[in-house]
C-alpha cells in the first residue's frame, strides 16, 4: 500500500476538527477538512486553534489545514478519508456511495461512527474491500484510544496500514475483529448507562448517588485495572460466586428505557436545556468539560510505564 500522506476529513462538526488536530499535531500530512456548511469551516481553524492552546499544544499548525466545501476538491487526491458526519445510517451509505466515485481507487475509507456497523454502512460500495471503521473517542486530541472495526470484507492490508498510522500518530489503536454495533468501548459504556438509568428509574437511588458511586469508587481504577485484568485480580472463583448472586438482578431491557422517553417528552432533554438526570444548565456542562480536560491531562501526564520496574506514577 501507498504511503497515508494526504488526509480528507468529512464533517468538520467537534470529532472532525478533533480528528485534524491530530494530524495537524504532527508533520508530514496534508490535512483537508469537508463541510457542506460554510459556517462550519469559517470558524474550524479558530476552535481547533483554541482547542490546542488549551492542552498546551505548541505543535499544531492548522495553516496546514485546507478548507473546502466541494466534496470532490477534499477526497479526489487522498489517501485516506476519514468521515465524521451524523449518525444517521442512509448518510453515511450516501455518502461513501459518492466518496468511492471520487477518491483514488487505492484510497482508504474509514468511518468515525460510534455505534453502527461498518458492513451497514459499506452497503453500496463496489469494493467493500477497503472500508473499515476508525471510531476515535472525544476528545480525540486527549483520548488515546481509536477502535479500528474490520468486516468480513476489509482488506487486512488496509487494517495494518491505518494500525501502523495511528501508532505514529501517538495514539492506541485496538483490532476490533468483528462488526458488531457499538464496536467494544460502547457495548461496554452502554451496558453500564442501561443499568445506571434503570437504578434510578427503579428507585434505588438518584441520579446523583449513580454518579458518585462511579466516580469515587471503581472510576478511579479504571484506567489502570480494567475489568478483566480486575477479575483476574480477585479470582475467577469470587466473579463466579459474585455473578450468580448479581446478575440475576440486573436490568436486561432490550429497548430504550421509558424513563428517556418521558424526560424527552417534557423537554428534560440534558443540560443544553437545563433540565436532566442532574439539573445541569449549560454553565454547568461548559464547567465540567474544562474539568474533564484537565483531568484527563493530569491523567496522561502520569501514564504508567511499560517497563515493570518502573510504574511511571
Amino acid at each position: 500500500m501507498r504511503k497515508i500522506e494526504r488526509i480528507a476529513i468529512v464533517g468538520a462538526g467537534l470529532m472532525g476538527r478533533g480528528i485534524a488536530q491530530v494530524f495537524l499535531d504532527h508533520p508530514g500530512y496534508q490535512v483537508t477538512l469537508y463541510d457542506k456548511f460554510p459556517a462550519m469551516l469559517d470558524v474550524a481553524k479558530g476552535r481547533i486553534q483554541a482547542d490546542a492552546q488549551s492542552v498546551g499544544s505548541t505543535s499544531c499548525d492548522v495553516e496546514r489545514l485546507h478548507l473546502t466545501s466541494e466534496l470532490a476538491e477534499a477526497v479526489g487526491r487522498a489517501d485516506l478519508v476519514i468521515e465524521a458526519i451524523p449518525e444517521k445510517l442512509e448518510l453515511k451509505q450516501q455518502l461513501f456511495a459518492e466518496v468511492e466515485k471520487l477518491a483514488p481507487r487505492d484510497c482508504i475509507l474509514a468511518s468515525n461512527t460510534s455505534v453502527i456497523p461498518i458492513t451497514s454502512i459499506a452497503e453500496k460500495l463496489e469494493n467493500k474491500s477497503r472500508m473499515i471503521g476508525t471510531h476515535w473517542w472525544n476528545p480525540p486530541y486527549l483520548i488515546p484510544l481509536v477502535e479500528v472495526v474490520q468486516t468480513t470484507e476489509s482488506s487486512t492490508e488496509v487494517i495494518a496500514a491505518v494500525m501502523e498510522l495511528l501508532k505514529g500518530l501517538g495514539k492506541t489503536p485496538v483490532h476490533v475483529k468483528k462488526d458488531v454495533p457499538g464496536f467494544v468501548g460502547n457495548r461496554l459504556q452502554h451496558a453500564l448507562w442501561r443499568e445506571a438509568i434503570a437504578i434510578v428509574e427503579s428507585g434505588i437511588c438518584d441520579a446523583e448517588t449513580v454518579d458518585l458511586c462511579v466516580k469515587n469508587s471503581f472510576g478511579l481504577r479504571l484506567s489502570v485495572l480494567g475489568p478483566l485484568a480486575n477479575a483476574d485480580l480477585v479470582g475467577a472463583e469470587l466473579t463466579e460466586d459474585i455473578h450468580r448472586v448479581i446478575l440475576p438482578d440486573l436490568s436486561t431491557a432490550k429497548e430504550p428505557s421509558s424513563m428517556l422517553r418521558e424526560m424527552i417528552e417534557h423537554g428534560k432533554e440534558g443540560s443544553a436545556t437545563g433540565k436532566s438526570f442532574l439539573g445541569w444548565s449549560p454553565v454547568d456542562r461548559e464547567q465540567a468539560v474544562r474539568q474533564l480536560t484537565v483531568r484527563l491531562m493530569q491523567l496522561l501526564a502520569c501514564k504508567p510505564s511499560t517497563k515493570d520496574d518502573d510504574p511511571g506514577l
